[in-house]
């Protein structure tokens, strides 16, 4: 059974934080909260972890997984960014949004899309994924915890303990964040294209 964390949303345990990342860096699958839901999440580098993430979700070959970075310097690592690209990024992040660039030679190749060699990133504002963003040092590989056939994200800890408690190691408990998924902005043209209006203002890219 997945190990179950009740994590303050303003003031995470460091003891709770350091274990959900020695969890994460040992292979394992987590759920965790962000700024616009909740997610389900591995280390970059564990396939296995990636693979079992698919099996939940029944997600194909051609599903994008996002890159969740804890600041912009860690998203100059993993994406190509340009002096004007990184001028808005300043405003979206963090934030609920998810942008789309072209990937660096730092991203392993099966989690790029296929034809694009594009990768989605975010900078979420929670307290917790930032807490555990920055113990780990590092992104984490992440989709939103949407099950098969359901057309919203779970949002109650204890449904997710009773759906996924035996198919994950670790469910944090960070009360409720939220039901609506990120805005999504495809930034590899020389013009943002808005692919999805979520969380995030779309205004920003309508002027």
């Amino acid at each position: 059974m997945a190990q179950y964390f009740e994590v303050h949303p303003d003031n995470p345990q460091p003891r709770l934080v350091r274990r959900a990342v020695e969890i994460l860096l040992e292979g394992g699958v987590i759920v965790y909260p962000t700024d616009s839901s909740y997610a389900l999440g591995c280390q970059i580098g564990e396939k296995s972890a990636m693979e079992r993430i698919r099996r939940i979700r029944r997600l194909d070959d051609k599903h994008n997984f996002t890159l969740v970075c804890r600041d912009l310097s860690e998203i100059t690592t993993y994406a190509k960014i340009d002096n004007q690209a990184f001028r808005l990024l300043k405003n979206l992040t963090p934030g609920p949004y998810t942008v789309i660039y072209q990937a660096t030679k730092q991203v392993p190749r099966r989690l790029l899309h296929p034809k694009r060699k594009t990768i989605g990133i975010r900078v979420p504002e929670n307290a917790i994924c930032r807490a555990l963003l920055e113990a780990l040092d590092q992104p984490i590989l992440s989709t939103t915890l949407i099950l098969p056939g359901a057309d919203r994200p779970l949002t109650d800890p204890e449904e997710m303990r009773e759906e996924l408690g035996h198919c994950v190691d670790l469910i944090i408990d960070g009360g409720f964040c939220g039901l609506e998924p990120t805005t999504v902005v495809d930034m590899t043209q020389e013009t943002p294209v808005l692919l999805r209006v979520g969380k995030g203002d779309p205004r920003l890219f309508e002027e």
